[in-house]
């Protein structure tokens, strides 16, 4: 007879997981969250199995709730991913990530001579094309990629 072993994670009592984070994904999200500093309990798994993509990533945070622009950053790395709130163990608010319409003060502009790298202007962005991540500049015009994306913190 053949046992099956389960490896459990304890669920935490108040925080936030994210869920359905592409693997290639994972640790930029990490990243662009400030997570490897973050002082309290974070619990990260990586090319779990899943029902709705092939393949995920998962964190789990004590003690955080992320704003909406941590929320946008998050989208544009992993537009499909789901943001758990917990309160007391239980879920109080569940939903996926979604890329916004505009971007400002937190995506570098790919274009070095745009004002928003010579001078301290924020950056805004038009975003064009959801599915394949392309912003358009507000000042340049120039178009900033999934491949050339840089988060400003």
């Amino acid at each position: 007879m053949e046992t099956k072993k389960e490896l459990t994670v304890s669920a935490i009592e108040n925080g936030t997981v994210i869920d359905h984070i592409p693997t290639t994904a994972l640790f930029q999200v990490i990243h662009i969250l400030g997570l490897e500093n973050y002082k309290e309990e974070v619990l990260i798994g990586n090319n779990l199995d899943s029902k709705k993509i092939d393949h995920k990533g998962i964190i789990k945070i004590k003690n955080k709730h992320f704003s909406k622009e941590e929320i946008s950053r998050i989208a544009l790395v992993a537009p499909y991913a789901t943001i758990i709130n917990i309160e007391n163990y239980s879920v109080v608010d569940k939903f996926q990530t979604e890329v916004p319409e505009h971007i400002e003060r937190f995506v570098k502009c790919a274009n070095p001579k745009c004002i928003t790298n010579a001078e301290a202007v924020p950056t805004k962005f038009d975003v064009v094309d959801k599915e394949n991540l392309k912003l358009k500049c507000h000042y340049c015009e120039k178009f900033t990629t999934k491949e050339t994306l840089t988060f400003i913190r």
